[in-house]
């Protein structure tokens, strides 16, 4: 897709008048840059994109004008620039250096005082200035949402499993002795908070022997926080003892051996005239603490994974190839709400692959967005899914957000790897279809480009026959699937804050 580029600088020598910007219009587009209070020069450095197919004039007109005059002309000067003579520079080739222009005034005649510097050049979407630059497609949005409506690159932290054997404890000292201790471990990461069953032994040497599993990110900033608490009769809990651990303290585990079992201090939690005091206390607590990094952390279904590489860096195979996808257009999508009284969509993808997530430009206000943008990641295995999902953003000026403030979706594409043929480009309309009720409703359909490229046949030949689907410790301590089921759900809590 070609795009009409405009960077506009600065402007020196001006009258001394608060300058409303500089206002660019093309046809039916208006674009504004920020304003300026009264000095004589000032500086911008803003770009802005206007999408070719969609110019209607054939001429371009630079205007600055007066904030402070609201009644009569409060034009200070303007540019007027004819379309065809802009020249065009296309990728790797550098944007074009910028030059200052005379001012006019509304009759054409050049101005005494008054210069701006402005470039302007015809290009593509691969242009080293696309990503940051104002779009026309998005020329109703002003303000903070502009930047919802920007092409983004998300790269998610590496998850580890935190593996938290609780063992047992020693000369715990419960809240009454005319009673039998029931006595349970609890452990807090975050906003995770994981309990063992109560101890069979109800006496002041429990044991446990079981384990507790967290999902956390590198790098490790939160703390492990274990408390020994005893259920009394009246359904209330006394706190026993508790020992923190930093996470970046921890033993990192990345062979499939047993983590060493440690004696923990646990710290007496006490109240003097209603403050809560911690004194040091002899009781113990023996637990295997450790960060697994031959597990893989699930972010997503076992069957509809884009990755199943263990966490650990050093315990990948080699590359095989590289996956290229050219989201292209849509057409025919469903309108998702109300703008001014008028049905309307503000589309998006999002393509997720692996680590690496991947969101298009937002075309606003249109039921057939064109995005022509190019993505590419890292192959490791061929059974992996890539997924693709169309959403409409509700939190765009003027659009009403719908139901939680969420984007809906109007569904999404998986496609496996697998089935792809290695050098060969597909390149195909899919349809969206959103299971309802009454039956499939059609949404839409995604045309897409994807081409699969193998790098080395040896390392592919190699991932099929010498390595298992999931890492080794999946096999030698197998979680269980409501264990990683758990755990996703874990891990997903964190992505959504990142």
């Amino acid at each position: 897709m070609e795009f009409l580029f405009v960077r506009i600088v600065r402007a020196r020598d001006l009258p001394l008048k608060a300058v409303n910007g500089v206002e660019i219009k093309i046809g039916n587009y208006n674009a504004t840059t920020k304003n300026f209070e009264k000095k004589p020069d000032f500086e911008w450095n803003q770009v802005f994109a206007f999408g070719q197919d969609r110019l209607q004039a054939t001429t371009m007109e630079i205007t600055m004008r007066d904030k402070e005059l609201i009644i009569g002309d409060n034009m200070i000067g303007k540019i007027t620039v004819a379309l065809h003579e802009v020249p065009l520079c296309l990728p790797p080739d550098s944007p074009l250096a910028s030059q200052w222009y005379k001012l006019e005034d509304k009759n054409g005649f050049t101005l005494r005082k008054g210069e701006l510097m402005l470039a302007m050049w015809y290009s593509t979407q691969a242009d080293r200035v696309f990503t940051d630059a104002w779009h026309s497609d998005s020329a109703i949005v002003s303000g903070e949402s502009l930047l919802n409506t920007r092409l983004k690159a998300y790269l998610l932290p590496r998850l580890w499993y935190l593996r938290v054997n609780v063992i047992q404890a020693r000369d715990l000292v419960p809240g009454s002795k005319d009673r039998n201790p029931q006595v349970y471990v609890k452990a807090v990461v975050g906003d995770v908070i994981l309990r063992t069953r109560v101890s069979p032994d109800k006496n002041v040497n429990p044991q446990w022997n079981e384990d507790l599993m967290f999902v956390v990110a590198k790098p490790f900033f939160d703390s492990l926080i274990v408390t020994v608490e005893d259920r009394l009769e009246n359904s209330t809990i006394r706190c026993l003892g508790k020992c923190v651990i930093r996470l970046s303290n921890v033993e990192q585990r990345l062979l499939p051996l047993p983590a060493d079992p440690l004696w923990y201090t646990l710290e007496d939690i006490v109240f003097e005239d209603g403050m809560e005091k911690e004194v040091n206390f002899f009781s113990k607590l023996n637990m295997c603490v450790s960060l697994d990094g031959g597990y893989h952390g699930f972010d997503e279904s076992v069957h509809n994974g884009s990755d199943y590489r263990p966490t650990a860096k050093m315990l990948w195979t080699a590359m095989i190839g590289v996956l290229e996808l050219g989201i292209i257009n849509a057409s025919g999508l469903q309108p998702i709400k109300l703008r001014d009284g008028c049905e309307t969509t503000d589309a998006y993808c999002l393509a997720k692959y692996g680590p690496k997530w991947v969101k298009t430009r937002t075309v606003v206000d249109s039921f057939d967005p064109k995005w022509n943008e190019q993505y590419s990641w890292d192959v490791y295995d061929l059974y992996t899914m890539l997924t693709i999902g169309v959403f409409d953003d509700c939190h765009l000026h003027g659009g009403d957000a719908v139901g939680d403030g969420k984007d809906p979706s109007l569904e999404k594409v998986r496609i496996q790897l697998s089935s792809l043929a290695t050098n060969k480009i597909y390149t195909y309309s899919y349809p969206l279809l959103v299971l309802q009720p009454n039956g499939a409703k059609k949404m839409g359909e995604l045309q897409l480009a994807i081409r699969f490229t193998c790098s080395s046949y040896l390392s592919l030949f190699l991932v099929y026959t010498m390595n298992p689907l999931l890492p080794e410790m999946h096999h030698i301590y197998p979680l269980s699937i409501y264990q990683l089921d758990i755990l996703r759900k874990q891990a997903v809590r964190i992505l959504v804050r990142v």
